[in-house]
């Protein structure tokens, strides 16, 4: 096999998983990070911990990207969940599977990937340029010739792997520097726009519940004509809105609605084992096994002790009337609430505070079967900049390292 002197452009986890691979297959690779450290946004993934992939099948996996996934399947059968979790454990990482299927170190530390990864980099002789940024690809008869970089130095290149990232999370240096490269060469940037984020709502009360985290809960999306509902998980108040799992998971949706201008809001089921009629009869019992409390407490064994006050503000009944006189209509309209907590949606939150960028180099450009460029020879992207994204739950990571390793194995091999 003959050595190709191979660049590869940002340091998170798909740039050096293709860095590994193309250092493997004994090429000349040579690794570019902006920043001082390799893998920062790596290091917050699942608050620190890294949901690194998810076990469930191929298909059922690439149902939870948002529309593309069908691109990522030549990438998935090259190296997909089970070869992650082999490559990481046969070099003394122990994994472990949790709820829904997400697979965590059991150091339950993101910072263990990384070494595992920057051991193997090492290992195979990649180089690597750290607080060195792009600036400019140069081209000659359509193909890659050299990077150069904003110092003003020249790497001379056979094959360059873009794999910077898009520009949510930009205090870790994720700020489109690539993605306005490939621009600049020709390419389609689909429009970028916030992934995995937060929600604002008009309603300003979530300030006071921040924190409050509600499990066991269903979200239903509306824009007044389609709806989305969630499965059964967790939402977080925050100091502007809703957060959490449910919310983060169903907010690419809710971004496009935003942005076509449509009024969206969400209903909250509080309860969504019980139907009204169980909710009717529990609450029968229960005022009849405490006639003599006020509302507020009796409602202790139904909702979490924060929300009693706000909650029954919204429902209009005086938290310390005794539920010996609550109302026909009051109870009704308690168990109306408990099954529709209704918020309105005012926006997302901007992209910098975003887990992921949605949008990137348009698929149409790029070849599935090796992730080069269909318009430059040499060219390879890699990880979030392409117009891929998924829901949470290790999706986002597992393609990440998918493109990183079929891009830094076809640069060795094409």
């Amino acid at each position: 096999m003959n050595e190709r002197r191979i660049v590869v452009v940002g340091g998170g986890p798909a740039g050096m998983m293709a860095a590994i691979r193309a250092g493997e297959l004994r090429q000349d690779v040579t690794l570019i990070e902006k920043n001082p450290v390799l893998g920062k946004k790596l290091l917050l993934s699942g608050k620190g911990r890294c949901n690194l992939t998810n076990a469930c099948d191929l298909d059922s996996f690439i149902k939870r990207f948002w529309g593309n996934g069908q691109f990522l399947r030549d990438a998935f059968n090259k190296f997909f969940n089970l070869d992650l979790i082999r490559f990481l454990e046969q070099r003394g990482l122990k994994l472990k599977t949790e709820r829904q299927l997400r697979v965590f170190p059991q150091t339950n530390r993101s910072d263990s990937i990384a070494e595992v990864l920057k051991k193997e980099l090492y290992k195979n002789k990649v180089k690597i340029i750290y607080r060195a940024q792009l600036k400019d690809i140069v081209i000659q008869d359509n193909r890659v010739k050299s990077s150069i970089l904003s110092d003003g130095r020249f790497l001379a290149a056979d094959r360059i792997i873009l794999a910077t990232g898009g520009i949510s999370y930009g205090f870790t240096g994720s700020t489109g520097e690539g993605l306005e490269i490939a621009k600049k060469l020709g390419h389609t940037i689909t429009p970028l726009r916030q992934g995995l984020v937060p929600l604002e709502t008009r309603q300003k009360f979530p300030k006071l519940l921040e924190g409050l985290t509600l499990k066991n809960i269903r979200l239903k999306f509306s824009d007044g004509e389609k709806e989305i509902i969630s499965e059964t998980g967790e939402l977080l108040f925050t100091d502007f809105g809703i957060s959490g799992p449910l919310v983060l998971t169903l907010s690419g949706q809710i971004v496009d609605w935003v942005n076509e201008g449509k009024d969206v809001y969400v209903e909250i089921d509080l309860k969504p084992a019980l139907t009204k009629e169980q909710l009717n009869a529990r609450f029968l019992r229960e005022f009849k096994l405490n006639s003599k409390k006020t509302i507020k407490n009796a409602l202790k064994n139904i909702l979490p002790q924060r929300l009693i006050a706000i909650f029954l503000e919204i429902a209009k009944i005086n938290s310390d009337k005794k539920v010996s006189f609550i109302t026909l209509a009051e109870r009704q309209n308690l168990i109306l609430l408990l099954k529709s907590f209704w918020l309105d949606i005012l926006r997302p939150m901007p992209i910098e505070q975003a887990m992921l960028t949605r949008g990137g180099i348009s698929l149409r450009e790029i070849n599935p079967r090796t992730m080069e460029s269909r318009l430059i020879k040499g060219l390879y992207f890699a990880g979030e900049m392409i117009d891929v994204d998924a829901d949470t739950g290790g999706f986002n990571l597992q393609a990440a390292f998918s493109t990183g390793y079929l891009a830094g194995e076809r640069t060795a091999l094409n």
